[in-house]
C-alpha cells in the first residue's frame, strides 16, 4: 500500500494563504498520472512554516480530495514528542492511511532517544507509521541498528531513507524485520535502491512529471530493466535541477512555470535566482514537460 511512486506534494500559496483550489488540482494531476500515494505536510510541503490550523487543514483537504483513490501519508513529525503525538492523532482521526514522522530536529537526540520518541508515538496511535531519516535537514542520523529495533514495533511499517547513502540503505534492508518498507527519499537513488530490494520513493520530482517517475518504477517491477534505466538517466537532469536551491524552491518554481500553481514561497524561502531558473527551464524543456503530451 505504501510502495511505488509516492509524491511529497507541495503546499501552494496565494496571497499568503493555502491555495486550496490549486492543491486539489495538484492531487487530481497525481491521480491521473499513476502516482501510488501522496505525502502532504512534509519537507516539500513547507510544514515548518504552516500554522497548526493550516497543517490540519492541508491534511484534511488531501484526504478529502484523494477520496480513497490513493493513500494519503500525512507528515506529522516534530522535534517535540508530545506535538508529534497530537499531530499524528489528528491525521488518524481525519482518515489518513499512514503518517510520516521525521526524526526530531535541532535537539539532536541520541539513538536511544530516537527509539523512545518513535515508540512513544506508536503506542498512542493505531495508524501505520513511516520513519523519516534525513540528517542533512535534522543534524541527526538514525542508524540502521535503531531502525531495525523500531521495525519490530507492530505499527512502524517502514522508512523514508534520505541519507543518499546506499550502504546505509542496504544495512537497513538487511537488519530490519522482513516486510519492512524501505523508500528512497532522494530521487536520484530510487532505481539503485529498488535494485537492492527497496520498495519505491517519496519523490520531489514526481510533483512535476509523476507519470515518468511512476513508469520507471513500473518498468523495474515488470523486469524491463533497460527501460527503467533509460528513464532513470532521462530524469537525472531534472532531479539535479530540483536541488539547485533549497527544496521546495525549485519544484514550486517548476510547477509555476507549468501554470499549475502561483509559485509563492514563505519566508525564509525566497524566489529562485534567474540563473537557476534558466537551468530548471532547460531541464523541463528537455523532458517535454511544457507540452501537452509531456504533462506526465
Amino acid at each position: 500500500m505504501f510502495t511505488g511512486s509516492l509524491t511529497a506534494i507541495v503546499t501552494p500559496f496565494r496571497n499568503g494563504r493555502v491555495d486550496e483550489a490549486a492543491f486539489k488540482n495538484l492531487i487530481e494531476f497525481q491521480i491521473a498520472n499513476g502516482t501510488n500515494g501522496i505525502v502532504p505536510c512534509g519537507t516539500t510541503g513547507e510544514s515548518a512554516t504552516l500554522s497548526y490550523e493550516e497543517h490540519y487543514r492541508v491534511i484534511e483537504l488531501a484526504i478529502q480530495s484523494a477520496a480513497g483513490r490513493m493513500p494519503v501519508i500525512a507528515g506529522t513529525g516534530s522535534n517535540s514528542t508530545a506535538e508529534t503525538i497530537a499531530l499524528t492523532k489528528h491525521a488518524e482521526k481525519a482518515g489518513a492511511e499512514a503518517a510520516l514522522l521525521i526524526t526530531p530536529y535541532y535537539n539532536k537526540p541520541t539513538q536511544q532517544g530516537l527509539f523512545e520518541h518513535y515508540r512513544a508515538v506508536a503506542s498512542e496511535v493505531g495508524l501505520p507509521i513511516l520513519l523519516y531519516n534525513v540528517p542533512g535537514r535534522t543534524s541527526v542520523n538514525m542508524l540502521p541498528e535503531t531502525v531495525a529495533r523500531l521495525s519490530e514495533i507492530k505499527n512502524i511499517v517502514g522508512i523514508k531513507e534520505a541519507t543518499g547513502n546506499l550502504q546505509q540503505v542496504s544495512d537497513v534492508l538487511e537488519y530490519s524485520k522482513k516486510g519492512f518498507i524501505v523508500l528512497s527519499g532522494d530521487d536520484f537513488t530510487t532505481l539503485p535502491l529498488l535494485a537492492i530490494g527497496g520498495h519505491g520513493v517519496i519523490s520531489v520530482t514526481s510533483n512535476v512529471v509523476p507519470g515518468m517517475v511512476s513508469d520507471m518504477i513500473k518498468a523495474f517491477e515488470a523486469g524491463k530493466l533497460d527501460e527503467a534505466k533509460r528513464l532513470h538517466f532521462r530524469l537525472q537532469p531534472l532531479h539535479r535541477a530540483m536541488f539547485l536551491e533549497t527544496n521546495p524552491i525549485p519544484v514550486k518554481t517548476a510547477l509555476a512555470m507549468k501554470g499549475m500553481i502561483d509559485g509563492e514561497m514563505r519566508l525564509p524561502l525566497t524566489a529562485m535566482t534567474e540563473a537557476n531558473r534558466a537551468t530548471l527551464s532547460s531541464a523541463l524543456k528537455e523532458l517535454g514537460a511544457f507540452s501537452k503530451g509531456g504533462q506526465r
